[in-house]
């Protein structure tokens, strides 16, 4: 290929992953990867400079920013690099919020390298690649919209799922006691449940929160 190579930034918390990422991509021509990150907020910090073009962000750093709260910080910006979200969690809990927050690509980490390649060209050049079984998802999601979960339900249902009360609920998502209620009545009935208890068992099954 000619031209300017596309300059990648790799965060991941795992330097296993990021070694074997830059192994596949640094054997591409085109293609070079300038930095690392080890976490969300330095990936944000590094993305900053203005001379990254494709971010490829894992979702889960432990302690501190996610995946998707340091996408939405990247991409924030103007003149901001495209991110690539390269990880193993494939529910609505996980790929809603990083779409929203700006993501371009979704991957899992199981994906043949000559797609995650072929995700980094398309996000340098501003075009979508998502998983097939995200892409599923998100298709079923506008099939379906009345039995699909809103992202705060699904925020609202994992926290249950966590174990706490809907007074803890309200506290973390600064809503009140009553509305974490009403969110719980609208859960319920899109799943076709009546307790919390089958509404956590049956959204993990159909792959709407991880557990």
């Amino acid at each position: 290929m000619t031209g300017t190579p596309i300059r990648l930034l790799l965060a991941d918390d795992h330097p296993v992953v990021r070694a074997g990422l830059r192994a596949v991509l640094e054997t591409e021509d085109g293609i070079t990867v300038v930095a690392e990150a080890a976490t969300a907020e330095d990936a944000v910090s590094r993305a900053a400079r203005g001379d990254i073009e494709v971010v490829l962000m894992d979702l889960q750093f432990g302690k501190g920013m996610n995946g998707a709260e340091a996408t939405a910080a990247i991409t924030a910006r103007a003149d901001a690099p495209r991110v690539v979200i390269v990880t193993t969690y494939d529910t609505d809990a996980d790929i809603l919020p990083a779409i929203e927050a700006g993501a371009t690509g979704y991957l899992l980490k199981d994906a043949p390298p000559e797609d995650l390649v072929a995700a980094v060209r398309s996000a340098a050049t501003g075009r979508t690649t998502l998983a097939p079984a995200v892409a599923d998802r998100l298709m079923n999601r506008l099939r379906m919209p009345g039995t699909a979960l809103t992202r705060r339900e699904t925020e609202v249902l994992a926290l249950v799922a966590d174990g706490l009360s809907n007074q803890a609920i309200g506290d973390r998502l600064h809503l009140t006691e009553g509305t974490i209620k009403s969110h719980l009545a609208r859960i319920y009935a899109k799943l076709g449940v009546d307790s919390r208890t089958a509404a956590v068992a049956t959204a993990t099954e159909l792959g709407f929160i991880r557990r």
